[in-house]
């Protein structure tokens, strides 16, 4: 009977229109001008191009911080930074993390040496923990790695990257 023929294609030929409409949506999603976000103005621009160009990297440029700061959020967590860097050259540092109920972690630049002075400043201990400096805009991050030695039991799976705001001092 031709009548049933076209009753069971009739699903099948719904089904693959669809499938293609969908792919047909996706492809030109994927055709889509990106939307680029710049987050020291706010900007929002549809395109790279629209900016003069590509984009381009930071400057590599040396990094000078100086602060004393300290922080401590709602939930407890605090942390201390004393910070001279000059043309990338650490002075001076000590920076200490606490956890609650978990414990603390301490750095002192005695324990630690220089090796890195750009792209970012790195400071490495003989234990194997690193610290590393860099600027982000007005943002100066002191990030630490594999430094579990320098903390109280498991106390460094939770350590976060201090924040300091260079104009202010301020940290978080």
């Amino acid at each position: 009977m031709p009548g049933e023929n076209a009753m069971i294609r009739c699903p099948l030929s719904r089904y693959r229109a669809s499938l293609a409409a969908a792919a047909a949506a996706v492809l030109m999603a994927a055709c889509a001008t990106p939307t680029v976000f710049q987050p020291d103005t706010g900007n929002v621009m549809e395109h790279p191009s629209e900016a003069g160009g590509r984009l381009k990297p930071m400057p590599i440029r040396p990094l000078n911080v100086q602060t004393d700061c300290h922080f401590k959020d709602e939930a407890g967590y605090s942390a201390s930074a004393l910070l001279d860097v000059s043309y990338s050259e650490v002075r001076r540092f000590s920076a200490s993390v606490s956890v609650p109920k978990r414990g603390s972690c301490h750095f002192e630049l005695d324990d630690f040496e220089q090796v890195r002075k750009e792209p970012h400043v790195e400071l490495r201990a003989r234990d194997g923990c690193v610290v590393r400096m860099w600027e982000q805009g007005d943002q100066v991050t002191v990030a630490f790695a594999q430094c579990a030695s320098r903390c109280d039991r498991n106390t460094f799976d939770y350590v976060w990257p201090i924040l300091v705001d260079r104009p202010s001092g301020r940290c978080n």
